[in-house]
């Protein structure tokens, strides 16, 4: 039986080989894409670079955040799983190693909540507690609702608490915050749509120009003083990008 412990971090993102060719091609074109727009030049790829550096730091962010909703949400159900099987009887550490199957038949054997099961059964083989191991795993994943979670288990434990009526209510109320946060980013995939369509605006309007009279910025290309505008101008709209983000992300946290 295998009992050596492999815990994930989930405040690093741990690429598939897909996903990162994907993200290192997403990155490149970037890369290539405002060499030429901005300055029509192979060599300016290099300083660009840098651009393509915080674009892939930005993908990972990204893929950070989907990865903590996707867990939080699978926690919901695991924690359903075992407040049934505490009304059927069961310990709670063989509640957990029971939703082990309810998981696999949910999320599928490769997925983050029957993998942090797995952790969690070989570390009961251990004899490290499940109280050590829920916080853990709230560390680890800095998810709120697992923390939070793993605070009133411990809480209940000690005090001798109805457990299976608070991981019910637990539950519920993860469920009920997770049902507010979709909520809200359905509010703002609007505004996000309205961002995305700003960021391409500047493009589509300069690349009409271009192909409607071909030559019009010639003069903005190849020499210095047009060099300097177009590092401007770049410099602008990655101001632009930045801020419409960080917007957007203010938002997110005053409607959480």
């Amino acid at each position: 039986m295998k009992t050596s412990l492999k815990r994930r971090d989930y405040h690093e993102y741990h690429w598939s080989r897909k996903e990162l060719v994907a993200a290192l091609t997403q990155s490149v074109v970037v890369v290539v894409f405002l060499s030429w727009f901005f300055f029509k030049s192979v060599s300016a790829c290099l300083p660009m670079s840098a651009i393509g550096v915080l674009y892939f730091k930005m993908l990972k962010r990204r893929k950070q955040e989907q990865c903590r909703e996707e867990l939080t949400l699978q926690f919901k159900e695991c924690i359903l799983s075992v407040a049934a099987s505490l009304k059927a009887g069961y310990a709670i550490e063989n509640a957990f190693m029971e939703s082990r199957s309810d998981m696999k038949l949910l999320y599928g054997k490769n997925s983050l909540i029957y993998q942090e099961l797995e952790v969690i059964r070989r570390g009961l083989v251990i004899n490290i507690t499940l109280e050590e191991q829920l916080f853990y795993l709230a560390d680890r994943s800095d998810s709120e609702e697992i923390n939070q979670f793993a605070k009133v288990f411990s809480i209940a434990k000690r005090n001798g608490g109805n457990l299976t009526e608070i991981i019910a209510s637990s539950a519920e109320l993860i469920g009920q915050r997770l049902d507010a946060r979709c909520e809200m980013q359905t509010i703002l995939s609007g505004r996000r749509m309205e961002q995305n369509v700003m960021k391409l605006m500047p493009f589509a309007v300069l690349g009409y120009i271009e192909l409607s009279y071909p030559g019009y910025f010639d003069m903005l290309y190849h020499n210095w003083q047009g060099v300097a505008i177009m590092t401007g101008c770049l410099v602008l709209y990655l101001a632009a990008y930045v801020l419409g983000e960080k917007i957007l992300q203010q938002i997110a946290r005053e409607m959480s």
